[in-house]
């Protein structure tokens, strides 16, 4: 009851409902390692992770293969075959010893003969999660990532990266030395009445150390702030590769089966010109 509750097929349903739901599911285990179900194969029944790690990928050669989600405790997958006869889209692998709890269709049929009021809010959960993935390959996964860091940047991140980028500049030291050697004219015997801070200068050590003790913060606001900018550069590029590694295994997959109906064609015509 408290796992189903958790997850956002089965939220909305009244308690009675999660109650019968929840004695209808089917518990197996995996080991580390092994298989649930592979690519293309058919099925009719969704996982719900109630221990361990689950990987959802896309199969291919080993440095090939490419990892779409992982998945823990609480988190399902393979739903779409609750509701169609298609083979299934990705290959699912227990990463560690895994506890799932199964939901065939029929049992999901059943369920939904005798509890019809059930069936709305499931609906809902997966219309909400078929707009997004609409939403997510309709936009284009190529984008400025770094923009979008510096558009959500606060006047404080832009202040440190200013600095950071003076403190690294040959204007930040030919300036130092510009002021340590004025400060010494300045403070030097016979040029000013009364010196304000004479040699060993004790007032602009002073103001040395706070200026490299407020440096040393700054600089790595910002070099966390690049370390963002790294990561969100490499995730942005990891999507770019994904959906064209989606597309690619797509138009592959349409061009396998333009092939074999064009084949299949072939042969039907030429078994009747056979016939003639």
């Amino acid at each position: 009851m408290d796992l189903l509750r958790e997850i956002s097929l089965f939220e909305d349903l009244a308690i009675d409902d999660l109650k019968i739901l929840a004695s209808r599911l089917v518990t197996s285990s995996y080991r580390a390692g092994q298989v649930i179900f592979n690519q293309g194969e058919p099925g009719n029944e969704m996982y719900i992770v109630a221990d361990g790690q689950v990987n959802i990928y896309l199969p291919g050669e080993a440095s090939r293969r490419v990892s779409l989600q992982d998945l823990g405790r609480g988190e399902y997958f393979g739903e779409l075959g609750l509701f169609d006869d298609k083979p299934r889209s990705a290959s699912a692998l227990a990463t560690t010893d895994a506890v799932l709890l199964g939901l065939t269709r029929p049992m999901l049929a059943t369920y939904l003969e005798t509890r019809p009021q059930a069936a709305m809010p499931i609906l809902r959960t997966m219309a909400d999660r078929l707009r997004e993935t609409n939403s997510l390959l309709s936009q284009r996964a190529a984008k400025n990532a770094v923009e979008e860091v510096e558009r959500n940047l606060r006047w404080g991140d832009r202040l440190a990266d200013k600095v950071a980028i003076l403190n690294g500049s040959w204007t930040f030291i030919i300036g130092l030395l510009l002021l340590i050697v004025l400060w010494i004219v300045i403070n030097a015997p016979g040029v000013l009445s009364k010196p304000f801070d004479i040699y060993p200068y004790v007032f602009f050590n002073l103001l040395l150390a706070i200026v490299v003790a407020l440096q040393g913060p700054l600089i790595v606001m910002s070099q966390n702030r690049q370390t963002l900018k790294e990561r969100a550069r490499a995730e942005t590029d990891f999507n770019v590769n994904l959906k064209n590694e989606v597309n690619i295994e797509t138009l592959l997959r349409e061009l396998a089966e333009f092939r074999a109906e064009a084949g299949a064609r072939l042969e039907a015509l030429e078994r009747k010109g056979l016939e003639r």
